[in-house]
């Protein structure tokens, strides 16, 4: 058997602790497929005196974050710190411009900054690897940019923030507030103290930025993503969308057509007949639509220690293999910024929420501007309070454009009837 594939790991948190873990409990099995031993040679985390439940001895310990990247030794470099900047990105830097391949867990950093370190990656003819980066332990990367690399996508989107999908599947299950199943998240550890990357679709927005490039071959362009999260989300949404038919999921889209590449994450309303209607709890699931082999769908565990240090030893059995290729989809130098597709001009069915005062003449109101901004209605309810005690109007259209929809709403903006600002979603056609 060949040499080890000696490694050096930046960050000892769940992840890394679970890269560490599987490691050791799984060596001789890896070390089968991979053609060779794969072995941590050197660590580097905040605090040496933490009990982290794994074997350190003979590791050495780096304070120097940074120094990872050369430490003697070492043939790659896994990355699970985190941040689109700082320590996590001045070691990826370091890494490769030390010939050293990178594996990271990291989808901020490949977000904001993966097409640079992807040309640099690909000069020094070094590997940048980062399955774990999206989904967890769901191989979609590698799903898209090899065993679909034949096809051009029509689409791909998906539930990609288990933290989101755990709360509205609480709602939608126990009838719940988003503001009371958030807090209970947070007291489990499910969600971060400070939840705003992922209840806001932050989170999401890295990881649909990453799939957009390798399902169109297109340049990242993580500011292009429309974002809106989960947080106005309230109990009557959920109840009126199971009435109609529907389940809410944030769900992020991307698309591509000759107005250019169209790139959102948005809470959706999704038939009940939908596979990603049936995706619950903190579970991700990717679907992508292939000209020559249809639909792919793609579902599992999106985050943890053991998902995600899977995903990362998978990309570390590649580099073990000798596996090489371009960091995305096509080389990064070939890969052009798409023109951002017209979001007006899509065409789609909606569903709008409305809070209104329990006065005569408001479904009249609110009638007249879905008329004058040429907006059809499919199904209108009348039923259920806010918290503040006004009235829930809900209601569908026809299918129709989505400029049609922002001007019915702009002809209210401002209107005494609505007590609140009203809720659009998106529905789900696939």
């Amino acid at each position: 058997m060949a040499d080890p594939l000696n490694i050096a790991l930046a960050g000892l948190g769940t992840v890394g602790a679970g890269v560490v873990r599987l490691l050791a409990d799984n060596g001789d099995l890896i070390a089968r497929r991979a053609g060779r031993a794969i072995r941590v040679v050197a660590v580097s985390a905040r605090d040496r005196t933490r009990d982290r439940g794994i074997d350190l001895s003979g590791i050495d310990w780096v304070d120097d974050t940074a120094a990872l990247a050369e430490h003697s030794g070492v043939d790659a470099v896994v990355e699970v710190v985190g941040g689109s900047d700082g320590p996590a990105l001045a070691l990826a830097r370091r890494t490769i411009a030390a010939g050293r391949s990178l594996v990271t867990a990291n989808k901020a950093m490949i977000a904001h900054h993966g097409m640079d370190l992807a040309a640099a990656a690909e000069a020094g003819g070094v590997a940048l690897k980062y399955e774990a980066a999206v989904a967890g332990g769901i191989p979609v990367i590698k799903g898209l940019r090899e065993g679909a690399a034949a096809n051009r996508f029509a689409h791909v989107y998906g539930i990609l923030n288990g933290t989101c999908n755990h709360i509205l599947s609480v709602m939608e299950k126990e009838g719940r507030s988003f503001a009371d199943v958030l807090a209970e998240a947070q007291a489990l550890g499910y969600a971060e103290a400070d939840p705003a990357f992922d209840i806001d679709g932050v989170d999401a927005a890295h990881k649909l930025a990453i799939l957009a490039s390798l399902a169109f071959g297109t340049a990242i362009d993580f500011d292009a993503i429309e974002t809106v999260g989960v947080r106005h989300v309230v109990e009557a949404d959920i109840a009126e969308a199971a009435a109609l038919g529907f389940r809410i999921r944030l769900v992020g889209v991307a698309g591509m057509d000759a107005g250019g590449l169209f790139q959102r994450v948005h809470p959706h309303l999704v038939p009940h007949d939908h596979p990603l209607a049936h995706v619950s709890g903190s579970l991700n699931a990717v679907v992508a639509q292939g000209d020559a082999v249809g639909r792919l769908f793609f579902e599992g565990r999106g985050a943890g220690a053991g998902p995600t240090a899977s995903a990362v030893v998978a990309d570390l059995i590649d580099l073990a293999r000798g596996a090489s290729g371009p960091v995305l989809s096509m080389p990064a130098e070939t890969l052009e910024r798409a023109a951002v597709a017209d979001a007006g001009a899509r065409e789609g069915r909606a569903y709008l929420r409305f809070a209104v005062a329990d006065r005569p003449g408001v479904l009249a109101e609110i009638a007249a501007a879905m008329r004058d901004a040429g907006v059809s209605i499919e199904s209108l309810i009348q039923r259920g309070t806010m918290p503040d005690g006004s009235v829930v109007v809900a209601m569908v259209t026809h299918r129709g454009r989505e400029a049609c929809v922002t001007d019915a709403l702009g002809r209210l903006r401002g209107s005494a009837s609505l007590t609140g600002q009203p809720m659009w979603m998106p529905i789900l056609e696939d």
